[in-house]
């Protein structure tokens, strides 16, 4: 019988099992907790501080818009264009919610990969050096993750980009061949779909990639499908399996905050036969509830987010021992030799 292999972090230094690389992500978040949770706490206070700037200034400037529109005579409805200039003028604060989700995302896709460094070998990892890294390696990583979602998605920008403006072209006045064409249009897409769920699993290691081996994007992604290159139903399904597990674990660890938030709202509200209830009461019952609540997704959010990352993660470094030999090189560096006797 061989003698095990070495395990100076989270997992053995040899070709994972799937179990191995799940309970290694359990095992991760586990004992490095600290930096993982302090850095995505600190990316998502600083997004909704940017996002509740960027709506509250909407608000303040399209200030005269919303009168316009909502304090009216009775029986009188809003013009048109005052809708339509009240809806635009919160168009840069949409935008300003996309970057920061994208922003956050990209983040997160550093985080783990450069927790998974440190995990693997054993190594202590700090907030601060957590952060530095994740930082350091955003832009390759942001790089990374949008050329793959603009690879995934190509086709079906061009269905889109090409099958709409004939579909309007060929329709009649009277709208007869309108529902025929967008069906034809959603069975497109329907038949994008399996490309796009191929290059997303073929470039799934590249984030990790561009972490781990300081590569910038196109180089990530070319290193993504050299790796996933015959074992991409094993990425896909490990991966897959992260997600399952990670929305399994989100759901449970809401349910308890779900029943705390029922009994606290159980008792101020009304019977079907008993006296209206209390306002003020109410209010305070359902603000408990919504309070619960939130703190239970936020909770549950934080390992929904990180967890298929450090199952992704970890895969990159099965794969890389599994072709490229790269357990001895950890073991030399988690295990290095004595230096020799003058």
């Amino acid at each position: 019988m061989p003698p095990p292999a070495p395990q100076p972090g989270v997992i053995p230094l040899r070709p994972l099992t799937t179990g191995e690389v799940l309970s290694g992500a359990f095992g991760v978040f586990r004992r490095y907790w600290k930096p993982l949770i302090g850095v995505m706490v600190a990316v998502q206070g600083i997004g909704i501080l940017l996002v509740a700037a960027a709506f509250a200034l909407t608000c303040v400037v399209a200030y005269d818009r919303f009168a316009a529109v909502f304090d009216l005579a009775p029986g009188e409805s809003p013009e048109g264009s005052d809708v339509a200039a009240l809806f635009l003028s919160f168009v840069p604060a949409g935008v300003v919610l996309l970057l920061v989700m994208t922003l956050s995302a990209a983040m997160f896709s550093a985080l783990c990969p450069a927790v998974i460094q440190e995990a693997v070998l054993g190594r202590p990892a700090t907030f601060g050096s957590m952060w530095r890294r994740s930082c350091s390696r955003l832009p390759s990583v942001l790089g990374t993750v949008l050329l793959a979602a603009l690879i995934a998605g190509g086709p079906a920008l061009v269905l889109y980009a090409v099958g709409i403006p004939l579909i309007i072209m060929n329709t009649d006045l009277d709208g007869s061949g309108l529902p025929a064409a967008f069906g034809l249009l959603l069975l497109g897409s329907l038949l994008c779909v399996p490309f796009s769920v191929w290059v997303m699993g073929r470039f799934s290691l590249a984030p990790t990639a561009a972490v781990c081996e300081g590569l910038g994007p196109v180089a990530a992604l070319r290193r993504s499908a050299h790796l996933v290159r015959d074992g991409w139903w094993r990425v896909f399904g490990i991966s897959l399996l992260g997600y399952v597990v990670a929305s399994a674990v989100g759901y449970a660890i809401q349910m308890p905050f779900g029943f705390v938030g029922m009994f606290g709202l159980f008792p101020v509200m009304p019977g079907p036969d008993g006296p209206a209830a209390d306002p003020s009461t109410l209010l305070v019952g359902f603000l408990v509830y919504a309070v619960t609540m939130l703190i239970g997704i936020v909770i549950s959010s934080l390992f929904q987010l990180s967890y298929p990352q450090l199952v992704v993660a970890l895969l990159y470094v099965d794969q890389r021992m599994r072709k490229e030999d790269l357990a001895a090189a950890l073991t030399a560096t988690a295990y290095p030799a004595p230096a020799a006797a003058p």
